[in-house]
């Protein structure tokens, strides 16, 4: 046992068996409620991992109304207690109801305290277990997919999307606005696949100029330009066994779209200046903002290569179509920075967080970053405010109607809440929230926030 006792609720109305109850466990700190309102009351204050139970409790201290009463209220309030609930001689049936209830064991009157005390011994066990458990997929979660930070629904779907996809070979192909994180799942799909411990090679086709872009992919021969003093390979043959990510594949002219295409349905390329096929074993994840469609119609992309690079298609939804996401994505970027930094910011103030929601987020999660960077920089405060941020808060995004949806936004918007403000301590949030620790790890479980 350590030095601090561990705390155990007892809800019992004989002041004789509370007394016996307290001698028989001098090993922890025993809080007494004597009915229902007051074990409520005492359950939020001290958040027991124990509690002991009479079922007949006042004003049917004769019966179990009351008692499973209580047993529902403190599970609905704290789901990861373990509940012990305390029955007469004769009342087993009574016991059975309660741990169809979720009641963790039963013990009766008289009670033997050896027995006792091995009970909560083991209670308390598979309580540390289970809170460590739920610790360790917190902060597991997202490690699949480094770097990706969501609660939403819509983008967790992509994630699921690309866990599937990503063993297989087939060619991937995201869409999305700029700035939504695009090289981010095209690293999940290498690092998700059978060829995470080769190459993953990223280039912009829009970043490089036109008469030096196919050199870049295919590579040359030496003497096959001005300048071209030696062998050089390109970032395709670069990539063998590996992943060749090509983002901005929308800007690759067409005279290289010819030749992507060529590669993509035989596998081999040909060095500028060279003569001989290669042959290269590459994955190929494609990525853009453009309408691809579009150009088709108009003749500035070839449908066939489409074809080619869509085998897979992922759609990446925006940031402003993402609820709840820009305030877990600014308390990360600003955990981030502040430690950079060196400065000591903690969250935000509600001014900043309700300009955050109520921001459009054009440039999505790059502009995102970029702000909460500006903002670490130029704080005088702690805390990040609106004005730090120079959002307008007046236009807000309008809520839904459906009761449902309205009620999981509202919930996961005060828990990012929360969190933002406590700067990610889960028993401060759940302070602010005014609920237990263990209901707040299951609601963040619930609405798939890691």
């Amino acid at each position: 046992m350590s030095d601090a006792k561990q705390k155990i609720l007892l809800v019992e109305d004989d002041p004789g068996l509370q007394k016996q109850l307290k001698w028989s466990l001098a090993d922890y700190e025993l809080v007494v409620a004597a009915d229902r309102d007051s074990a409520i009351a005492q359950l939020r204050r001290h958040e027991p991992p124990v509690v002991l139970l009479d079922l007949g409790l006042p004003p049917d201290a004769d019966g179990a109304t009351e008692g499973l009463a209580a047993l529902q209220q403190i599970l609905s309030l704290a789901p990861a207690t373990k509940v012990i609930v305390v029955t007469g001689n004769l009342d087993r049936a009574n016991a059975v109801q309660a741990i169809r209830h979720g009641a963790y064991d039963f013990f009766q009157k008289p009670f033997d305290p050896d027995v006792l005390a091995l009970m909560i011994t083991r209670a308390l066990h598979v309580y540390a277990l289970e809170i460590e458990n739920r610790q360790l997929i917190a902060r597991q979660g997202g490690s699949s997919l480094s770097g990706l930070i969501t609660a939403s629904d819509t983008m967790l779907k992509v994630c699921r999307t690309v866990e599937k996809v990503a063993p297989a070979n087939a060619t991937v192909l995201l869409l999305g606005e700029s700035g939504t994180g695009k090289e981010v799942l095209a690293r999940g799909v290498h690092e998700l696949s059978p060829r995470a411990g080769k190459r993953f090679v990223a280039i912009n086709c829009a970043a490089i100029p036109d008469t030096l872009l196919e050199s870049e992919l295919f590579g040359y021969e030496k003497g096959a330009f001005t300048g071209a003093a030696k062998q050089t390979i390109g970032r395709i043959e670069y990539a063998n066994e590996g992943t060749l990510f090509l983002d901005e594949i929308g800007d690759l002219p067409m005279p290289l779209q010819a030749k992507l295409l060529r590669f993509l349905q035989e596998r081999v390329i040909e060095r500028l200046g060279g003569r001989g096929e290669i042959p290269v074993d590459v994955r190929v994840v494609c990525a853009t903002h453009r309408d691809l469609a579009g150009m088709i119609r108009e003749g500035s992309f070839r449908e066939d290569l489409y074809y080619r690079l869509s085998e897979i298609t992922i759609k990446i939804p925006p940031l402003r179509e993402r609820p709840g996401d820009a305030v877990l994505l600014a308390q990360a970027f600003l955990e981030r920075y502040a430690r950079e930094l060196g400065r000591s910011l903690k969250g935000f103030t509600a001014d900043a967080l309700a300009a955050l929601e109520a921001h459009a987020w054009p440039g999505n999660v790059r502009e995102m970053e970029n702000l909460i960077k500006r903002a670490a920089i130029m704080a005088d405060g702690t805390q990040i405010t609106g004005a730090d941020l120079g959002l307008d808060s007046a236009h807000a995004e309008p809520q839904p109607f459906n009761l449902r949806q309205a009620r999981e936004n509202a919930e996961r918007l005060a828990v990012s809440r929360a969190l933002a403000h406590s700067d990610g301590s889960i028993a401060q949030a759940a302070e602010l929230l005014g609920i237990t620790r263990p209901t707040l790890y299951d609601l963040m479980a619930k609405i798939g926030m890691k």
